[in-house]
């Protein structure tokens, strides 16, 4: 959430921000609705300074005349009073609303673009592997291979959903756990964090308002399930003041995640590469103001050896403004090449959050014992997203028999299997 006092400071800097997000300006309401608060809050603090005063005036009066007068004056007051306070609370409520739908202010990093065809490349490793055959897609290497079956997934919860058997079920438990072991060498410290929250939780994270629509709410017990661990990260600390010496901390975890993804037909959502329920491992930094650039790089970087490990060919892309995710400042995606359906596949998109989930989520540091608490900043990143690295993985590694060699980095989980060939 941004500042209001920022807000009323820098109102073109926050109107250039939403331009450049591709949004609306709905800054005039916002400032409209504030000043408003403002003139009451003074006309309430006058009627009480009022009150005070009064009550005084009635301690010193003699006069059981005046002093009769004085009190009933008091008592109009104090019924002043009361009928401006509710509507205190409603403004207030609708204040905070709508600064709740106001996304973060870009950064000075962030290139100008209205959606992603202005992402900028930065880098790109490896070449496309050298087939001397035409590789398949996934979707046709997991049916052959009995490892992947669209068909029983779908039947038994609709479409979009399917089930990974036998040597697919292994591999995507080996890459959740060689993941999880390689960034806890990176650094980070492992959380096995709830899959169900409060609304709370969601508001904390810049899930709600925004992407309502694509959550998934249990309306008798009203909770969510989360559409990534960023979610339940993010409120690890919530209403917390972090002493002198704790920050930075870093923090990975695994979860499922269930989003209500709006599809459409057609060659973007074939296979396993997008769907309601799929298995993410995410990285998530708190850290100072100064060093969250800083540590945005290092994320990256983690998320880079992830595919450099499991010998894919990556590239990155720093996003936009026009296609910046909601609570983001700046991001870099992390795309994979996958050779058989011929594309490249986001499997990461590591954020700084700068301060504004940490004034959501009231999370805030002290520099020095007894220093004034300060905001911290919060990263997160997919280190990685398992479907579509799990379809580049064998895309990639795929032999004319329509075998999937599997790399070195997980034959350690699997038991030692070097080839996952038809049974």
């Amino acid at each position: 959430m941004l500042s209001l006092q920022f807000i009323r400071e820098n109102p073109e800097t926050v109107r250039k921000a939403l331009i450049d997000r591709g949004m609306q300006d709905g800054l005039d309401q916002i400032l409209d609705v504030d000043r408003k608060r403002r003139e009451l809050l003074v006309e309430i603090e006058a009627l009480k300074a009022e009150r005070n005063a009064g009550g005084r005036r009635v301690g010193a009066a003699r006069d059981e005349a005046e002093r009769s007068k004085l009190i009933e004056e008091m008592r109009r007051v104090s019924e002043e009073i009361s009928a401006r306070e509710p509507h205190v609370k409603e403004i207030e409520e609708r204040l905070n609303g709508l600064l709740q739908e106001l996304p973060n202010i870009p950064s000075a990093n962030t290139p100008v673009g209205e959606g992603e065809e202005q992402n900028v490349i930065v880098r790109t490793e490896g070449e496309p592997p050298p087939f001397d055959f035409e590789p398949r897609p996934h979707w046709e290497l997991g049916e052959r291979l009995g490892i992947i079956d669209f068909e029983r997934g779908a039947r038994m919860s609709g479409s979009r959903f399917y089930v990974l058997i036998d040597a697919g079920a292994r591999l995507e438990r080996a890459l959740i756990a060689w993941m999880l072991d390689l960034h806890r060498e990176q650094g980070y410290r492992e959380v096995y964090p709830p899959f169900i929250v409060r609304e709370e939780t969601m508001w904390a994270s810049g899930q709600l308002p925004k992407f309502r629509d694509n959550l998934y709410h249990d309306v008798e017990d009203d909770v969510w399930l989360v559409p990534t661990a960023e979610v339940p990260l993010t409120s690890l600390h919530r209403d917390e003041i972090m002493e002198p010496g704790v920050l930075p901390l870093r923090y990975v975890a695994y979860t499922p995640c269930f989003r209500r993804e709006k599809m459409s037909a057609g060659r973007d959502v074939r296979g396993i590469k997008r769907g309601h329920q799929f298995d993410k491992v995410e990285m998530y930094k708190f850290c100072q103001p100064e060093l969250s650039d800083e540590e945005l790089q290092a994320m990256v970087r983690d998320a880079e050896a992830v595919c450099r490990g499991l010998g894919l060919r990556f590239r990155v892309k720093q996003l936009c403004t026009g296609d910046l995710g909601f609570s983001a400042a700046e991001a870099y995606d992390v795309d994979v090449w996958a050779p058989g359906s011929g594309e490249w596949l986001e499997v990461s998109t590591c954020s700084n959050c700068t301060d504004y989930q940490a004034r959501r989520a009231n999370i805030r540091f002290r520099r020095e014992k007894g220093a004034r608490p300060e905001f911290v900043h919060t990263l997160n990143g997919s280190g990685l997203g398992l479907p579509r690295t799990l379809a580049a993985v064998m895309e990639t590694h795929q032999q004319r028999d329509g075998s999937i060699v599997v790399p070195e980095a997980l034959r350690p989980y699997l038991g030692g299997l070097q080839v996952i060939a038809k049974a």
